[in-house]
């Protein structure tokens, strides 16, 4: 990209609405998210585009011909899990597309395919490990997987590390499109390919506090990675934010590794939430005052819990009150959240808090983390 680069628009996923694309009027196949706020049509030919560009990157990434594929990622929607299997099946020997849920299932497909690759989030794949010590008594050598593909999360050098060591497997990771799903860069933890490999060159750095493009070398600053769909009916000359941030140190002239979110948008098992969203079907429930979004990662899965502060003190204790928002939880998002009831009563109504002790989000306003 070029300083010269020009674009009808900046917005991030949640103003697609307003940039017109929206679920009331999309035609054709549209990728959703789990309660359809936010929705990419595809069209025949966009689609045919998507799965070229995913595999082009698969390929860039290590895939051979000789592979044989398992997929393990979420397709709820967004059909990330099948487009990375069409696309891998353009150049691998077999590929399988199966659910992220149930680590038995998954070794038992591993086993049976004969597979040498697995695509998953970082976090799934340390679920996976884990599990085959202490649950399936199972030596993750055993398995002969020669590459294991990261994608869908924040990954630090560490995990790659550990899951190349454990699984005797060469690690790399993908950057995806939050919106499409389509893979467009790789990225390896090490030596030349430790920053991220664009081949279309979609993808770009962009001010938090302005709709500016960074250009190399980028001074010492906090970037939010944007992407760009120059091929797509719908999306071209738009750049979408993606949320996903970097931290820049001065020097780097080349993609950097993710470290960060940002946004109204969090990431949470390989899924964004949309914390507007949320706020918004838990203010249909009476007398709520106040709600707290707690993130970590004690173990090897991320864990969410919402703190809910009533007004009245006859709702504390009511079980209905915590059955209602627990089922609002599961109509918004598919990934389970705790809820914690706290027994002090606050009539003073305070916006959603987002606190992320994995420090991964840094916020939702821009401009002032910028």
């Amino acid at each position: 990209m070029s300083k010269q680069t020009t674009f009808r628009g900046w917005c991030s996923r949640s103003e697609l609405s307003a940039a017109g694309i929206d679920a009331r009027t999309a035609r054709g196949l549209l990728l959703s998210s789990p309660v359809a706020d936010v929705v990419a049509p595809l069209t025949t030919e966009d689609l045919d585009k998507a799965v070229e560009i995913s595999g082009r990157t698969l390929t860039a990434a290590g895939l051979l011909a000789s592979d044989r594929v398992v997929v393990a990622l979420n397709s709820d929607g967004e059909l990330t899990s099948s487009l990375y299997a069409q696309a891998a099946a353009k150049t691998v020997e077999a590929v399988v597309s199966t659910g992220p849920r149930g680590r038995m299932r998954l070794l038992k497909v591993i086993e049976g395919l004969r597979a040498s690759v697995l695509v998953t989030t970082p976090s799934g794949a340390m679920d996976f490990l884990a599990r085959l010590h202490m649950e399936f008594l199972a030596d993750p050598l055993d398995l002969e997987l020669r590459l294991i593909v990261l994608i869908g999360e924040i990954a630090d050098d560490r995990t790659h590390k550990h899951l190349a060591r454990e699984f005797g497997a060469e690690v790399v990771e993908l950057f995806a499109d939050p919106l499409l799903g389509i893979a467009l860069a790789h990225r390896r933890p090490r030596g030349s390919e430790s920053s991220w490999q664009d081949a279309d060159g979609s993808l770009l750095l962009a001010r938090l506090d302005a709709d500016t493009e960074l250009e190399p070398p980028y001074a010492d600053s906090f970037a939010e990675f944007v992407v760009t769909h120059p091929w797509h009916s719908t999306l071209a000359g738009l750049a979408l934010r993606t949320g996903y941030v970097a931290r820049l140190d001065g020097q780097a002239k080349l993609l950097p590794a993710a470290d960060h979110t940002v946004g109204d948008q969090v990431l949470l098992r390989g899924r964004w939430l949309s914390v507007p969203h949320l706020a918004g079907a838990l203010r249909a429930i009476d007398g709520i005052t106040r709600l707290r979004l707690e993130i970590n990662r004690k173990g090897t899965l991320d864990a969410a819990t919402l703190h809910v502060t009533f007004g009245r003190a006859t709702l504390t204790g009511n079980p209905m009150w915590k059955a209602r928002i627990e089922q609002v939880l599961t109509a918004v998002t598919p990934v389970h959240i705790d809820v914690v009831v706290a027994e002090q009563v606050e009539e003073t109504h305070l916006p959603i808090e987002v606190v992320d002790q994995r420090g991964q989000h840094l916020g939702q306003d821009r401009a002032s983390i910028a």
